[in-house]
């Protein structure tokens, strides 16, 4: 009888293409698409950041008040609106009205209906799923990059610190259909030496993680694993920003931020996406080694007998 990791393997295949309705992009999507076009300035990005991060109330904000909350001149939401293709203030703010009215009249309710703290903090990871579930309308990137992780070998899994459990969980995972994944949990010359040396076995590819609050050392990794010739996939909650901007593909996914510590509800379920996809991608590889994994763990008695 198959495992339930080797029945996943065999059942849930990804699938390109778009399904009726379910093709619509989450505002944090939208927007990236709207703003990842140009090579924004740091002042730039941080009118971006806020947008993304506020849309509902941004979007119906004067020129003033914006440039009030993001602690930039008038001219500058001017130029800023210039850069990402419109032609003035006025303009992007009908655009970015328009993905606000549109989410608000597909999401939640915006009242809580007297929700307790902990409630609230589960309403709004699954509003962080929903918006990942419009983002997976089109898989065809997650695929993409699923089927490129899977043949760069070896494959390096980057986190630091708060990162490190999700880079954990993904290595852990990607060692049973992969057959040499290396974890990098430590920066500094450490992570030097670790994504050099991954390059140097011919590696092509690293999968880096990076959530609040971000790492100095994160983005000094990343950038080093780009001049030594690697590509770097990155799974963020930072559509935009230093980290993304060196990266050379960017899966955004907004983290919990109603309770003291941050939950990662929606950046596990887009590392589990990522790790389908690369079992999609060599289903006869997958196969026989979660074939071989089940044997060695049946025979040193790895696990309970449920």
């Amino acid at each position: 009888m198959p495992s339930p990791q080797q029945a996943r393997a065999q059942a849930s295949a990804i699938t390109s293409g778009k399904s009726a309705g379910e093709a619509e992009a989450s505002p944090t999507s939208q927007l990236r698409t709207l703003f990842d076009q140009p090579r924004l300035s740091p002042g730039q990005r941080r009118i971006a950041q806020y947008l993304i991060e506020h849309i509902t109330e941004a979007a119906f904000l004067s020129i003033t008040d914006l440039a009030e909350r993001v602690g930039v001149s008038q001219p500058s939401v001017t130029r800023f609106a210039a850069a990402v293709g419109f032609s003035g203030y006025p303009a992007l703010r009908e655009k970015l009205q328009s993905i606000a009215l549109g989410h608000l009249a597909g999401g939640p309710a915006a009242e809580e209906n007297g929700a307790n703290e902990l409630q609230s903090a589960v309403d709004a990871e699954i509003e962080n799923l929903e918006n990942l579930r419009r983002d997976f309308g089109d898989p065809d990137q997650v695929i993409d990059i699923g089927r490129k992780l899977s043949r760069s070998t070896p494959l390096t899994i980057l986190g630091l610190r708060i990162s490190a459990s999700l880079a954990e969980y993904f290595a852990y995972a990607a060692r049973r259909v992969h057959p040499d994944v290396r974890l990098v949990t430590r920066g500094g010359s450490v992570a030097y030496d670790a994504l050099l040396q991954s390059r140097e076995a011919g590696g092509t590819w690293v999968l880096a993680f990076s959530m609040p609050r971000h790492a100095q050392e994160t983005l000094t990794a990343v950038r080093v694993a780009r001049s030594a010739g690697l590509r770097v996939a990155l799974i963020t909650d930072l559509a935009l920003g230093p980290v993304a901007d060196d990266a050379d593909v960017v899966f955004a996914t907004n983290t919990g931020s109603r309770l003291v510590f941050d939950s990662y509800a929606a950046p596990g379920v887009m590392a589990a996406a990522l790790l389908q996809a690369m079992t999609d991608a060599d289903p006869e590889r997958t196969q026989a080694r979660l074939e071989d994994y089940e044997q060695i763990s049946d025979q040193h008695q790895f696990f309970l007998r449920d």
